[in-house]
């Protein structure tokens, strides 16, 4: 069933901006896997003489809930610079462990860098982005390299790392953060929240912090941190990130906007006039040019 609408969706053009697109819709990156285990790639039908690069998309959603649909102007944007846009959904809490999550979007990822030269991508040019959840996640597979060695996407193939208006990049601080604000105004302590989505275990909050990870000489790739300057916690650990990636030796930068909020900053993206987006495609033509 989900093969035949592979095949009635994928020929489906999208008009609605000056550079069309092929929909690739639901196809599937694990064999025999859950109804979540499948991606949409945006094609951009003009012709090309070499492979294009590719962005890899990573839903936002608390780890709980949203869809791979969920990506705004980003595919346009991407096929108006002659960039494949990939978009996966994955598996979701508390359904399955933060492991089990973290292990179906590196699967993506394996599957997109077997699979993508048939489409006409570039398995060697690829920017990993993601908003929110998604942010940690990205940050996460470009950081650990463990995670995409078992599906053997290699670090150096990554060109740049997009995590948009995360607050996980440092999972102890914002766990203590959090329930610290809570003692303090008297508010109830979370009975599912960052401690307990992380697997509540010390050690697993410092192993799924992408700034444990990120150290020279492992081909992390430069990073662009976006995030809502009116948030102090996507504002504190988009800095926190940053900084560990600077003493390390590698490019980054924390850029914030003002006057927005944490959806309207991922749904922004791709306007001509907007901030973030100025940002999002200068970093874009530095790694992948």
């Amino acid at each position: 069933m989900r093969f035949a609408a592979v095949i009635c969706l994928c020929f489906a053009t999208l008009t609605g901006s000056a550079s069309a697109q092929q929909k690739l819709v639901d196809l599937p990156y694990r064999d025999h896997g859950h109804e979540r285990h499948v991606l949409d790639i945006y094609v951009p039908l003009e012709k090309s003489t070499t492979p294009r690069p590719i962005i890899f998309w990573i839903h936002g959603g608390g780890w709980q809930a949203g869809d791979k649909s969920d990506v705004g102007l980003k595919p346009m944007v991407a096929a108006e610079k002659g960039l494949l846009f990939v978009s996966t959904n994955y598996r979701l809490l508390p359904d399955v462990s933060m492991e089990e999550l973290i292990d179906d979007v590196a699967a993506a990822l394996g599957w997109v860098r077997r699979n993508i030269a048939a489409h006409g991508g570039d398995p060697e040019r690829i920017v990993v982005g993601g908003h929110s959840a998604g942010a940690q996640l990205a940050a996460i597979l470009c950081t650990d390299e463990r995670w995409l060695a078992k599906y053997d996407v290699p670090m150096k193939s990554l060109k740049g790392c997009i995590p948009v208006d995360g607050d996980t990049y440092d999972i102890p601080r914002i766990i203590a953060t959090a329930e610290h604000r809570q003692m303090l105004y008297g508010g109830k302590m979370f009975s599912f929240g960052h401690r307990q989505k992380f697997g509540n275990d010390p050690e697993k909050h410092v192993n799924f912090s992408a700034v444990t990870h990120v150290s020279k000489g492992k081909s992390i790739p430069p990073f662009l941190l976006l995030y809502f300057s009116g948030n102090p916690d996507t504002y504190a650990q988009a800095h926190r990130m940053s900084a560990a990636l600077e003493a390390a030796g590698i490019p980054a930068k924390a850029f914030g906007k003002g006057n927005t909020n944490h959806s309207q900053l991922n749904d922004d993206l791709g306007k001509s006039d907007d901030p973030a987006t100025v940002e999002y495609l200068s970093f874009l033509d530095r790694v992948l040019n």
